[in-house]
């Protein structure tokens, strides 16, 4: 077969549509998956621990953005991460990213079935899982350019879903004789700084749009400018209309979230609709919100069938892992992988999988932003071109407080995360040792020298690399 008819992933996306998928990754109603869990940790503080999550992801946005400048393909900080420090530091980044890569499309198939079944109790709630699951599988092998349309039609729900409820939050709030205190859900509370960094750590599953749109590399018009681009743009446009949707609701409904039952806890989209007493509300949170988990599914799906993509195909994961579809150009045997993984979401509390996301996204955003300081400034063989200012600021300094802010937020996760975390880990290096014959062989790493690249690098990376002075 000839290498022109080899199937490949298609650059069929621009700035607005790499954006739109970041922003969907990131749903704006997202906000009420984690909504109860976070109130209950900063009591009622929820908006101030979005504002420090969102400071902490800007900066580890702008190190995402630098990364994907040099190397414009398909890996996400699994490709960072290798590039920097070596092949065993790049597996485990990536093995540590399957934690909240494989969970997010878990945990919104598991939704989709709840809340599903709360307004259809006679059908049980894994028929809906198990639909919504096939149909994203579908979707995912049909292609991105199909994802990107119908992102267009979910944001917009989400968007009218958003303006409706701060109208009425700010009704509710504002309607009654008591008196409202705008500043009050931005401070710490009782809790202090360190409930209100427990409460940014779990946030940070929210955030993981931006790095969904480096995973599309292959797939971007114009990666080095346009993902750069996107990815900082989803951070703030998303890390926004979270702040505000969080605010709107702290200043309509403060009840002692204490008090509240787990059931209720787990649930406060709905119990948040219902403090209202606007009975369409809830069945139309209920309804965006349904289609908003299925996008983000549809959207995380895409993102973690191209990890394993990458990682197959540089064989530290299975072979297969790396076909393509023929026709579609798409990674089909990584799909159903993801598919048949998610099916576990049936089995697991929304707490613990909040939890474990949030452990793998703040382990790779680490990683990241120490990335940029090796490659920019601390380069393999100590050559470098002279650093001026701007070099120092946005590949040295901003990297490092990204980094502080990251690790900050990571210990403040549950011990029990911890314990979790470390087995994945424990496992990832067993593998390693399994790969390399007991550490005996390097482990295996993908070459993206821009310098006269070979037919066989090409055809290696699956696509065509943007190699400078280099036609197909």
């Amino acid at each position: 077969m000839s290498d022109s008819s080899q199937p490949r992933l298609k650059r069929t996306l621009g700035l607005t549509g790499l954006t739109l998928f970041g922003v969907t990754y990131m749903t704006v109603i997202t906000v009420f998956t984690t909504y109860g869990i976070v109130n209950q940790v900063t009591d009622g503080h929820l908006p101030a621990a979005y504002i420090v999550a969102v400071v902490a992801m800007l900066f580890t946005a702008a190190s995402y953005g630098a990364m994907v400048r040099r190397y414009p393909v398909a890996g996400s900080a699994y490709t960072y991460s290798q590039q920097s420090f070596g092949g065993a530091a790049g597996f485990l980044t990536g093995w540590v990213m399957l934690l909240d890569y494989l969970f997010i499309p878990m945990i919104n198939f598991m939704l989709i079935g709840i809340y599903l079944n709360t307004q259809f109790p006679d059908i049980p709630v894994w028929a809906f899982t198990l639909a919504a699951l096939l149909l994203v599988l579908l979707f995912n092998i049909l292609g991105i350019t199909l994802v990107s349309k119908l992102n267009m039609a979910i944001i917009g729900l989400s968007v009218i879903l958003v303006v409706v409820f701060v109208a009425l939050s700010f009704k509710t709030a504002f309607g009654g004789d008591a008196s409202v205190s705008l500043i009050e859900p931005f401070t710490f509370g009782e809790g202090g700084i360190g409930a209100i960094a427990s409460g940014a750590a779990i946030l940070a599953l929210s955030f993981l749009g931006f790095d969904a749109v480096s995973t599309l590399s292959e797939e971007a018009k114009n990666p080095r400018k346009d993902i750069p681009r996107a990815i900082v743009l989803s951070t703030l446009v998303g890390g926004l209309l979270f702040i505000i949707v969080s605010w709107a609701g702290s200043l309509a409904f403060q009840p002692d979230w204490a008090s509240l039952s787990q059931a209720e806890v787990d649930a406060a989209g709905t119990t948040v609709m219902d403090s209202f007493g606007v009975p369409w509300m809830t069945s139309f949170f209920v309804a965006v919100y349904v289609v908003g988990a299925f996008g983000s599914g549809m959207t995380g799906q895409v993102s973690v069938s191209r990890i394993l993509y990458a990682m197959g195909r540089d064989g530290m994961l299975p072979k297969p892992l790396s076909r393509l579809h023929q026709r579609f150009g798409t990674p089909i045997v990584a799909a159903i992988t993801v598919s048949v993984f998610a099916l576990s979401a049936l089995f697991l509390s929304l707490d613990t999988v909040a939890f474990m996301i949030s452990f793998g996204a703040l382990a790779a955003f680490a990683m990241v932003n120490l990335s940029v300081i090796r490659t920019y400034i601390f380069p393999k063989g100590g050559r470098r071109e002279p650093l001026g200012a701007r070099s120092i600021i946005v590949h040295l300094i901003f990297p490092l407080i990204g980094f502080a802010l990251t690790i900050w937020l990571w210990t403040s996760l549950q011990p029990t995360t911890w314990i979790v975390g470390a087995i994945w880990l424990a496992v990832g290096v067993v593998i390693i040792a399994i790969v390399t014959g007991g550490f005996k062989r390097p482990v295996p790493k993908m070459d993206f020298s821009e310098q006269d690249p070979t037919t066989e690098q090409i055809d290696q990376l699956g696509e065509d690399f943007p190699f400078e002075g280099t036609r197909r």
